[in-house]
């Protein structure tokens, strides 16, 4: 008997839902990240996300960690400037996060299409065992 592929076991476990994109947080710096290809200097990423310091620099920690991201560092003067930019791999797997994403959306409109025929339309369509929780 052969195994059953693995999206069909689980249709609604969504692997590929990245943890790592998918906070909002990082998803909002990785959004900003993938529409500017040169990078983002730190304080305009940070007004970019609404973040404070600390929450942007934790957020970039992680997307580094998981090679997402890569940072660079210049001295300008007495100040240091941080630059971030997306990596290949980074780009590679936002988007991929992305299909998964649309297979979400188009999971949920055709369980939307399906509320609308009515299976349901009052609770006592359960039958007489079932009472609210």
């Amino acid at each position: 008997m052969s195994k059953e592929p693995e999206k069909h076991r689980a249709p609604h476990a969504y692997e590929g839902l990245d943890r790592v994109l998918h906070e909002k947080a990082r998803l909002g710096l990785v959004v900003a990240l993938m529409n500017r290809p040169d990078g983002v200097l730190f304080p305009d990423l940070k007004e970019l996300c609404e973040l404070t310091d600390g929450n942007l620099s934790r957020h970039l920690a992680v997307l580094s960690e998981a090679a997402v991201v890569e940072i660079w560092k210049a001295q300008d003067g007495p100040r240091s400037k941080t630059l971030v930019r997306l990596t290949t791999e980074g780009r590679a797997l936002f988007l991929s996060y992305l299909s998964e994403l649309e297979r979400v959306v188009q999971d949920a409109r055709a369980s939307e299409r399906v509320g609308r025929k009515g299976r349901l339309k009052k609770p006592s369509d359960l039958g007489p065992n079932w009472a609210p929780a």
